[in-house]
This record gives structure tokens, C-alpha cells and sequence, in this order.
């Protein structure tokens, strides 16, 4: 599995992550302004994106592009199920 490779650098993303969450919480929980919690939820949905765009990328490279690692690359399902994936994310 791809995502196993970079298991430690995705794991260290979605920490960063969590970490960020948390702030919103701590900020909701504090009264802060909107302007504020606007900001850190904005970092959020950023860091989200920058996440899910490198294994999306990681998926295309892996499962779509290399047939000699994969002799099932390019195969229709692979691609039929990213786009599903994009669609979601993208609603």
C-alpha cells in the first residue's frame, strides 16, 4: 500500500491537524471573535486539501501511472473510484 511509504509524514499531517481543530475548539470555547475562528478554520481547510492532494497524488503516481510496478495501472475501476473520491471531496 502507497500510503504506507509515507506513513510517518501523513501521520505527522494529520497531528498538525488535530492540533489545529483543537485551536478552534479552544477558541469557540473562549468566546473568541469570528474573525479569529474564521482564520483558524480556514487553516484547516488548507491543511485538509494540502493532505488529501498528496495522497491523491501518491494514488495517481502508484495506481494510475506506473504499469510496470502495476500491471493493472491505468485500469478503468482505479480511476472511476478517484474520481468518485474527487467528486466527495469537492461537494
Amino acid at each position: 500500500m502507497h500510503t504506507v511509504r509515507e506513513k510517518a509524514q501523513l501521520l505527522a499531517r494529520v497531528r498538525r491537524i488535530r492540533g489545529q481543530v483543537e485551536g478552534i475548539e479552544r477558541a469557540l470555547e473562549a468566546e473568541a471573535g469570528c474573525e479569529a475562528i474564521m482564520h483558524q478554520i480556514a487553516g484547516v481547510r488548507g491543511a485538509l486539501a494540502g493532505l488529501t492532494a498528496e495522497v491523491v497524488e501518491d494514488h495517481i503516481q502508484t495506481h494510475l501511472v506506473d504499469a510496470e510496478k502495476h500491471p493493472g495501472a491505468l485500469d478503468p475501476e482505479a480511476a472511476a473510484a478517484l474520481m468518485a473520491v474527487i467528486r466527495t471531496y469537492l461537494k
